[in-house]
């Protein structure tokens, strides 16, 4: 009995030990001093690049990953892609459920870092364990005088099988529930002038029925996002708690992605989701309610 003990404690070391594979010092957003400190220490980190010119210059080691093959078809940029494709994805970047992976976008623009907590989202629902994101992107990287590669890096192939996880997830049929029945917010990520309906990418104007607007740019100092500690007093002055699900959202699940992610990740909220196909697909059909629609 002893025996079988100390080998199933030396089994359960072991497995806490591919728990913890993030170097020192990894947190979800890293600022490009951080990235590049840890690169420098660790072999292990895969950083993929996912919008911007991959062959005019990424980080030394970065991989291709298009942030399209994160998303659906151009008709419903927000719908999931199959299981089987996201898998072949995966494999092809080397990726496994303990491989750290840091996401880079370009970082010419505010929403242009929603590619990068979009894919986040995508790979933490695939049960991937450890992942960053580069504040400020790419051009944050640059700016700070970083080593720029045009080489085209390369890795082996995994053969992770991942399963998604419907823990960070809410499709249409459930925020149909939810507006019928309440028990939850609903947080529109989108800017004033879409929640409003003055601005329409969808087949409807307005936000879906109840929704509150909190706009994505306001974490964001220009293309990086702000401190910590702001990013807090934002939230508590929109009174966003833990205390009921909230649903973060926008047109197709970019925008609502850095709102989940701020909430999420960065503050530690355990009951918040993404409507990853969001206003797109919720406006495709005129039974389901909106408000501030013309």
């Amino acid at each position: 009995m002893k025996m079988f003990k100390t080998v199933s404690l030396l089994v359960l070391l072991a497995f806490a030990g591919q728990l913890s594979a993030a170097p020192e010092g990894w947190s979800p957003l890293l600022e490009p001093n951080e990235l590049n400190s840890i690169l420098t220490r660790s072999d292990d980190v895969r950083v993929i690049t996912v919008t911007g010119d991959y062959a005019a210059g990424h980080v030394p080691g970065s991989l291709h990953a298009p942030y399209s093959s994160f998303r659906g078809p151009q008709s419903n940029a927000g719908q999931l892609p199959a299981i089987e494709s996201l898998t072949a994805v995966v494999q092809q970047l080397g990726i496994t459920a303990d491989t750290p992976v840091a996401i880079v976008h370009q970082g010419n623009s505010d929403v242009d870092m929603g590619a990068s907590t979009r894919v986040y989202w995508t790979l933490k629902s695939l049960g991937v364990l450890d992942l960053a994101i580069l504040n400020g992107g790419f051009a944050a990287w640059q700016s700070a005088g970083l080593p720029v590669s045009t080489e085209v890096a390369s890795v082996a192939a995994s053969h992770f099988e991942p399963a998604w996880s419907e823990q960070w997830t809410v499709h249409t049929d459930e925020v149909e529930q939810l507006v019928a029945l309440g028990g939850a917010r609903l947080i529109d990520g989108r800017p004033a002038s879409f929640f409003e309906g003055s601005q329409v990418t969808a087949a409807r104007a307005g936000t879906i029925k109840g929704a509150e607007n909190l706009s994505f740019a306001s974490f964001f100092n220009q293309t990086s996002m702000k401190p910590a500690s702001d990013l807090s007093s934002i939230l508590a002055a929109a009174a966003v708690s833990d205390e009921q699900l909230t649903v973060a959202f926008c047109n197709t699940g970019q925008m609502g992605s850095i709102n989940w992610f701020v909430m999420s990740e960065l503050e530690g909220m355990e009951n918040v989701k993404l409507y990853a196909e969001s206003i797109v697909e919720w406006a495709q059909s005129p039974d389901r309610p909106m408000d501030n629609e013309p």
